[in-house]
């Protein structure tokens, strides 16, 4: 289990929360505005009992007999459209607020470097940006809300009180102290399983996830049990912080409800004793009682306010942690422009935990460059570091020691937006989006490409066949990362892609890895004629690809052991033909 959090400053949290309302605050004004409107009708009603009950059934005046039901039926009116009011702009504030945040913390998550969904399972991320984004209207708008509305009810009922008996009323605020020291003590158990709670949200999002994306594996390997039991361990967890939760909520309510009831009864008997003795009227007494009833409502919303506020704050916590995230560094201040394509690695280390010595580097010292129109190979075992060179080229990672150059300029001094543009990865992994097929060819900022560009991509692909066979040509939805396609026509959709880039650098990480013997001859055949005036890297276990590579380099440990091509390799009969040797076989 994570570590609990670091206990954070509430009122700078609620304070940046309310930076949030801000913008909205004209129609928070207006719910605001709605919610004085019911307070102000709840606390005339019992202002009303007395002239209802003294002027009717006591003095028996014909003007009240008359005027009471009118009044009634304007104070109800009052109150039906302040309430309206109140609970409309309330809801849009906090809709809002929610849009918001969400789109913050998605701003933020597109620009986050690599190791922080290397660091963050993917589950955990999405339960933040859906279910805890949420949870903060409960502090944002719905703690505000019962604090105004119910706040300023209990105000004036208790003005009510004072005019008609002050001395009576003393004991009201008797409980107060009492009722504040409950309140705090409940405070902080309550953030901590509303953080536990979101916690554990993420994990149910997480296993879900991997249990629904590799549904295949499951039934195949028969780990429907150990699925089922994962889920259960998760979602019991959730179960037990929302039980703490409640727990702490449910004792909350009743124990300042009873301190409450204790002092309106005995408010209650006094008024009793007095009305008996002549010294109130039935009127004055009865709208006594109808305020101090009316207390009760308002004050255990208001004192189920920790509640919610604490829910909120935790949620916040967790939100504002994904927009404080500081985005991958962008240093650059210089536009590459166009490049020509020289690629060179100068002395580069790399260790994926920077600041631990212990962790033995996944590159040591790698030295190489590619010219335009050269294509390399990089071959080896699997953790040599073939992967992490082609991460660091459109710098997903930035090197720990040593430099890497583009066209004799460092890369840091690039902006990664004109690096980026300049450069074209297809990797083992593909990506497609549930979108039509064009739309997955003509991604990103070649959104504008024209159909046929986009169709010449994919006959340099070697798609463009199996595109046309289908019920809707380019415009056939491919649906959840492609896959209403094999894995061979996934893997040309992402080769087309790259195709369409066109840029002067090209990163192949195991690019044709699921393609058959023909498919991969036809983009085999594109790519020589694509890889004209291009620097090439090409990362690949088939003799295909590697045989024609200009240069190869041998890569054993994070270091760089051979250079060659491919017959003077296998002449020295090192490192490579030993792994040619693995292949044949």
């Amino acid at each position: 289990m994570p570590a609990p959090a670091p206990p954070v400053d509430s009122v700078a949290l609620y304070r940046r929360l309310l930076g949030f309302v801000k913008p909205h605050a004209l129609i928070f004004g207006c719910a605001i505005l709605g919610m004085v409107g019911v307070a102000a009708t709840e606390a005339t009603l019992p202002l009303v009992m007395k002239p209802i009950l003294d002027g009717t059934f006591v003095e028996r005046d014909p003007k009240w007999i008359t005027l009471i039901p009118i009044l009634l039926i304007g104070l109800f009116a009052v109150r039906g459209v302040a309430t309206f009011l109140a609970t409309y702009c309330t809801q849009y504030v906090g809709s809002r607020v929610v849009l918001d945040l969400r789109t913050r913390m998605f701003d933020n998550l597109v620009r986050l470097p690599a190791a922080f969904y290397e660091r963050h399972a993917s589950g955990n991320v999405i339960s933040r940006l859906t279910y805890d984004a949420a949870q903060v209207t409960t502090a944002a708008t719905d703690a505000i809300t019962i604090l105004v509305r119910d706040g300023v009810t209990i105000i004036a009922l208790l003005f009510v009180l004072v005019w008609i008996d002050w001395q009576l009323t003393l004991i009201v605020f008797a409980m107060a102290p009492l009722i504040a020291w409950i309140v705090r003590l409940v405070s902080r158990r309550l953030r901590e399983a509303s953080l536990g709670a979101q916690r554990s949200m993420g994990d149910i999002t997480h296993v879900l996830q991997e249990t629904v994306e590799n549904q295949k594996v499951v039934k195949v390997f028969g780990g429907q049990d150990f699925e089922r039991r994962r889920f259960f361990d998760v979602s019991n967890r959730m179960r037990r912080y929302t039980m703490k939760h409640v727990t702490a909520a449910a004792a909350n309510v009743p124990v300042v409800q009873m301190i409450a009831a204790v002092a309106v009864s005995i408010v209650l008997y006094i008024a009793a004793n007095r009305a008996m003795q002549d010294q109130t009227t039935v009127g004055a007494f009865m709208s006594f009682v109808t305020a101090m009833l009316l207390l009760t409502s308002p004050l255990k919303r208001l004192t189920s306010i920790n509640e919610h506020l604490q829910r909120g704050l935790a949620a916040a916590q967790t939100v504002f942690e994904v927009i404080d995230t500081l985005p991958e560094p962008d240093p650059g201040t210089v536009d590459a422009g166009r490049m020509a394509g020289v690629l060179s690695f100068e002395s580069v280390g790399f260790r994926y935990a920077a600041t631990d010595e212990r962790q033995p580097p996944a590159l040591d010292d790698i030295t190489f460059s590619v010219a335009p129109g050269e294509t390399v190979a990089l071959v080896g075992t699997s953790g040599s570091g073939k992967t992490t060179i082609a991460n660091l080229i459109p710098r997903f990672h930035s090197p720990t020691r040593g430099r890497i150059t583009f066209d004799g300029r460092d890369s840091a001094s690039l902006t990664l937006a004109s690096l980026r543009r300049n450069i074209a990865l297809v990797s083992q992994d593909v990506t497609l989006f549930n979108d039509s097929v064009a739309a997955n060819i003509a991604y990103g900022d070649m959104v504008a490409a024209s159909r046929d560009a986009v169709v010449a991509a994919a006959k340099a692909a070697g798609a463009h066949e199996f595109i046309e066979r289908m019920e809707a040509g380019y415009d056939t939805l491919v649906g959840e990362n492609g896959i209403r396609l094999s894995g061979g026509q996934r893997q040309r959709l992402a080769i087309a892609r790259a195709f369409l880039k066109d840029a002067p650098i090209l990163v192949l990480d195991e690019a044709t890895s699921a393609l058959d013997t023909e498919s991969e001859r036809q983009v085999q055949a594109a790519l020589e004629q694509l890889m004209h005036g291009r620097s090439t890297l090409v990362i690949a276990h088939r003799l295909s690809t590697i045989e024609r590579a200009d240069r190869i380099l041998v890569l054993s440990g994070g270091r760089l052991v051979e250079t060659g091509t491919h017959l003077e390799l296998l002449a020295r009969d090192g490192v490579y033909a030993r792994l040619q040797q693995l292949l044949e076989a």
